[in-house]
């Protein structure tokens, strides 16, 4: 099949499903399951503020998503056709570099699979029409992950400046990739060795990546007193306290985890304060982040036999083939939460059988890209809280190795009329 064909229909293999899924959901794209990202990105549309009240900036959010909504709220208004229209379109870009990963690991049928798989992945269809960020998250997980792989093959300057381009927005977009780049240098330096040219690429590559992150961090700490990339450390508290995992075995999120007693309300308490009484309540952000940092790391410190038991437990979070049930969730106990509940397993249960069987199948360096970000998943997960939202951005690596092993199979049944061992790839990224 030649490109253009195959990005034809890849757009509608992506779009298709989504745009019934957005016809369906219309009524609830902007009235139920948003979160301050919505509210950051109103005011900042409305007031060239962004925060959540206009003439008070805030960095209590991880700014990318909110910068993406913004634009459209300003020029085309909050709408839901606005929102699911252009959250579509970047699905199908997804989906095309997706394809374009799996014609240099794999193969050009191999790759069309691929990104179908990736594309028609049940929980995102529904996931994907709503205000979640995890949208520019799958973008820009697959776009770096492709420029890696041309850079290890073409070790030039310009694809090194992409992949720090596409690493820094990655961070702006989900801090939990901070340290990402250096996996990634390191894979690099791997791949092609060490000499001075390689070195100078990874480097290039951080410093990109810091530069592109820098001005953010920089305007909070003249707009709101701190450099980081978000105050926001009371979600990380709430992923790492005593009642952490009680709350989560129980079937509630961390949002459920009681309050820390005696501590001042955050900027959304006292948002949700203002919209309710009118009365503007002041917060000291960066003072709350030291304060929530301090505890958390205080936990990790102090009790290390509850925070191994955590870890393991926000892994399996993570890697389970069901979606994490907790209470609050979007759609609980409506026909899309059991749809999600039973679809989702016959999915991903195949797809991890096959994702293995593809490491056996795909060349040695995508291999262990594949298994380098499984790991850096799984890491990060168990450092904060793992839930499949936060997995699937990255399950279109799986969809490749899982392509990799389902065309395997079908050459050798062509050839052979049996099953036999797969042969290893010719093509080695």
């Amino acid at each position: 099949m030649s490109r253009p064909r195959a990005y034809a229909l890849l757009a509608a293999l992506a779009a298709v499903p989504r745009a019934v899924a957005l016809a369906h959901e219309r009524g609830r794209i902007l009235a139920a399951f948003t979160d301050k990202d919505d509210i950051f990105a109103r005011t900042l549309a409305h007031s060239g503020t962004f925060g959540f009240l206009p003439g008070h900036p805030s960095a209590y959010t991880q700014p990318l998503y909110g910068f993406f909504l913004a634009p459209l709220y300003w020029a085309l208004g909050r709408r839901w056709e606005v929102v699911g229209a252009t959250q579509i379109i970047v699905a199908v870009a997804t989906a095309c570099v997706v394809y374009e990963i799996g014609r240099r690991v794999v193969s050009n049928g191999a790759a069309v699979l691929a990104a179908a798989l990736a594309t028609l992945h049940p929980y995102l269809i529904w996931h994907d029409v709503h205000v979640n960020r995890e949208i520019l998250d799958q973008f820009l997980a697959a776009t770096i992950v492709l420029l890696v792989i041309v850079l290890a093959e073409r070790r030039s300057f310009v694809l090194a400046v992409l992949l720090g381009i596409a690493s820094g927005l990655g961070i702006l977009g989900n801090a939990r990739l901070a340290l990402f780049p250096v996996v990634l240098g390191a894979f690099v330096l791997w791949r092609v060795g060490i000499s001075r040219q390689s070195v100078g690429l990874v480097a290039t590559a951080c410093v990109v990546a810091a530069v592109v992150v820098a001005p953010w961090m920089i305007r909070n700490d003249a707009s709101v007193g701190c450099f980081t990339v978000t105050t926001d450390a009371r979600a990380l508290w709430k992923a790492n306290n005593p009642n952490t995992y009680r709350t989560l075995t129980h079937g509630g999120w961390i949002d459920a985890v009681p309050p820390l007693p005696g501590a001042p309300p955050s900027p959304q308490d006292a948002y949700e304060r203002y919209l309710a009484t009118g009365t503007l309540t002041p917060t000291n952000e960066c003072a709350q982040m030291r304060l929530y940092s301090h505890r958390t790391h205080a936990f990790w410190l102090h009790h290390p036999g509850a925070k191994a038991k955590l870890a393991f437990l926000s892994a399996q979070m993570l890697w389970q083939p069901s979606v994490v049930e907790t209470g609050g969730r979007p759609g609980a106990g409506t026909f899309i939460d059991t749809l999600r509940s039973s679809s989702e397993p016959l999915f991903v249960v195949p797809l991890y059988v096959l994702a293995v069987a593809g490491l056996f199948v795909v060349g040695r360096a995508f291999a262990v890209l594949a298994l380098l970000i499984a790991v850096y998943q799984t890491a990060v997960a168990m450092l904060f809280v793992g839930v499949t939202r936060y997995r699937v951005p990255w399950d279109f690596v799986l969809c490749v190795l899982a392509s990799a092993a389902l065309v395997a199979a079908i050459h050798r049944i062509r050839d052979t009329g049996r099953f036999a061992a797969p042969r290893r790839a010719q093509v080695e990224p």
